[in-house]
């Protein structure tokens, strides 16, 4: 990531203090992905950009730790190498598997970030397009970038909990353990 933040952020939960900041900037440096933020109110918008050959949910999760975002939106456009993405197979309580195998443009993506038991949990969708104007979609699993992917991230001033849900097989957005 090759980013800057114009200034330590104003919340003091996620306030690092200079010491925990140049080790984690001196670690961000490392990424190939690049972040800035682009507006810095109560709600703080990021522009992330991956270079070619990033892989797009761990680069935006890695960005997601970093920043310690508890709760946003994400939006992006631009195109993957290849991706997986799948589709919520309802009796198995798990995501079936579709390969993408050839490059394919992001024309939509759109998800969120929660607080999950780990950390930051991304829930991100796709719609990608093909060469012969098909389209495929679903959760994105994996998608090496290229040429570029743009994501906007828009922190949200809620804190989202994501709770697993063993009835359903998956983590879901828990308003009750939610804060305001």
């Amino acid at each position: 990531m090759r980013g800057e933040r114009t200034r330590c952020c104003r919340r003091p939960r996620r306030c690092l203090g200079q010491g925990q900041r140049a080790v984690l900037l001196a670690f961000a440096e490392e990424l190939v992905m690049k972040a800035k933020v682009v507006e810095d109110a109560d709600v703080v918008t990021y522009v992330v950009v991956c270079d070619p050959g990033d892989e797009a949910v761990a680069a935006l999760a890695e960005f997601a730790r970093a920043e310690r975002l508890e709760a946003a939106q994400i939006t992006g456009v631009g195109g993957f190498e290849r991706a997986t993405v799948g589709w919520f197979d309802r009796a198995a309580r798990q995501f079936r598997h579709i390969p993408v195998d050839q490059q394919c443009e992001v024309l939509s993506l759109v998800g969120d970030v929660a607080e999950g038991q780990d950390g930051p949990s991304l829930n991100i969708h796709v719609v990608l397009g093909l060469p012969d104007g098909t389209t495929r979609g679903g959760h994105l699993i994996d998608g090496p970038v290229f040429p570029t992917l743009e994501a906007i991230v828009t922190e949200t001033p809620a804190q989202l909990r994501r709770v697993m849900r063993p009835d359903l097989g998956v983590a879901l957005i828990d308003l009750d353990r939610s804060e305001s």
